[in-house]
């Protein structure tokens, strides 16, 4: 039996619970970061891209790029996507899709989240270990 699906709802979890809480602060090595492209796009739809890039050294488990956007002054995000990362400590590109609330984002300045992390294996539970976090302001345009 695989441990994939398992592995894919722990990273989702942790995302959620990443997203939902205070921000995070993660103090990443000079080996570690992940950057956000000055522009994202949203779709009438609703359907938000997000890209940049991420370094990271090495891993005991899987790595996630994972990002979040708001425009809203309360400070409520939506979670964009996820993205596996591979830790070999050369520069990758990472790009995100998700769909937002509709109309809850505007072609415009918004604040976008991203975030570098892994799913330690050590105590048998995958816990989360933050490699980098970047936070900036884009301007998403409408495609």
């Amino acid at each position: 039996m695989s441990k994939r699906p398992a592995l894919y709802a722990a990273a989702g979890a942790a995302a959620l619970l990443m997203l939902s809480g205070p921000a995070v602060t993660a103090h990443a090595a000079p080996s570690e970061s992940v950057t956000v492209d000055p522009t994202g796009r949203l779709a009438a739809d609703g359907t938000v891209t997000l890209s940049g890039t991420y370094r990271c050294a090495d891993s005991s488990g899987p790595v996630f790029v994972s990002s979040s956007v708001g425009q809203s002054s309360d400070g409520a995000r939506h979670g964009i996507g996820g993205t596996r990362a591979v830790c070999d400590g050369a520069e990758h590109s990472w790009q995100n899709t998700g769909k937002a609330t509709p109309n809850d984002l505007a072609p415009g300045i918004a604040h976008v989240e991203a975030t570098l992390m892994e799913l330690r294996p050590d105590t048998g539970l995958p816990l989360p270990r933050f490699h980098a976090v970047h936070q900036q302001d884009v301007t998403l345009t409408q495609i």
